[in-house]
């Protein structure tokens, strides 16, 4: 065998790899081998391949096993063409130190996952979920469409009012927005906001737990800083 291997990654390099990885998971980030990479280069570092970034975050064991989940390769992917072709918008939850649960209300560009707004409340009516709707309106313009699940506060066709909308509802037929919803049922189809969630209950965890609503929003404000200007964006 050659006494040399001009094609292999530096030691030095091999640790910062497993370093990043530490530290993005101690924070609660994202920390995968497209992540990695991003943030090897950001640093001045030429960095090697996904799939060997892979290799050795597995040869350390920083990689769990999931021999159950889906490859990305099983799924269908779609996105919008154009920024404000289509927004995402849904109310996930989070529980304060009490174990309080209050609302998060956000909304996404689908094209460039560019994150519109993220506000919480203790519980976001009808009407306030349209009042943040025509304030994102004011500042980016109307989008072409909306995508949501089949909640309420979005759609009232679920709920037996024949010819009946909601306050959202008034608020797309004003500017001409075309309304989409998912099946019930099946989330798959607001795949990137789901997705959005899950990273963000993960940066959440790792942070001390807010003891009140304007604490947990000043939390949700500092993640929205690092959503849209400091972390790799795969749209």
């Amino acid at each position: 065998a050659p006494h040399t291997h001009p094609q292999a990654v530096p030691d030095k390099l091999r640790k910062e790899i497993i370093a990043i990885r530490k530290q993005l998971t101690r924070h609660g980030l994202d920390a995968g081998p497209d992540t990695i990479s991003f943030h090897l280069e950001k640093d001045g570092h030429r960095s090697p391949s996904t799939s060997t970034i892979r290799r050795i975050l597995n040869a350390e064991g920083l990689i769990t096993p999931a021999p159950k989940k889906k490859p990305k390769s099983s799924f269908v992917r779609f996105e919008a063409a154009m920024p404000n072709e289509c927004w995402q918008a849904d109310i996930t939850y989070i529980y304060l130190a009490d174990n309080t649960r209050v609302d998060v209300l956000d909304f996404l560009d689908d094209h460039s996952r560019y994150l519109l707004s993220m506000t919480t409340r203790a519980a976001f009516t009808g009407v306030a979920v349209a009042d943040e709707l025509s304030r994102l309106i004011d500042i980016y313009g109307p989008p072409a469409s909306t995508l949501t699940d089949n909640g309420l506060v979005f759609t009232a066709r679920l709920a037996g009012r024949k010819g009946g909308r909601n306050a959202f509802e008034k608020v797309l037929t004003t500017h001409r927005i075309q309304q989409k919803n998912g099946r019930p049922g099946h989330p798959q189809t607001q795949g990137k906001i789901e997705r959005f969630h899950q990273t963000l209950k993960r940066w959440i965890k790792a942070q001390p737990p807010a003891e009140t609503i304007p604490q947990l929003q000043r939390q949700l404000n500092e993640f929205a800083t690092y959503y849209n200007t400091e972390r790799p964006h795969r749209s």
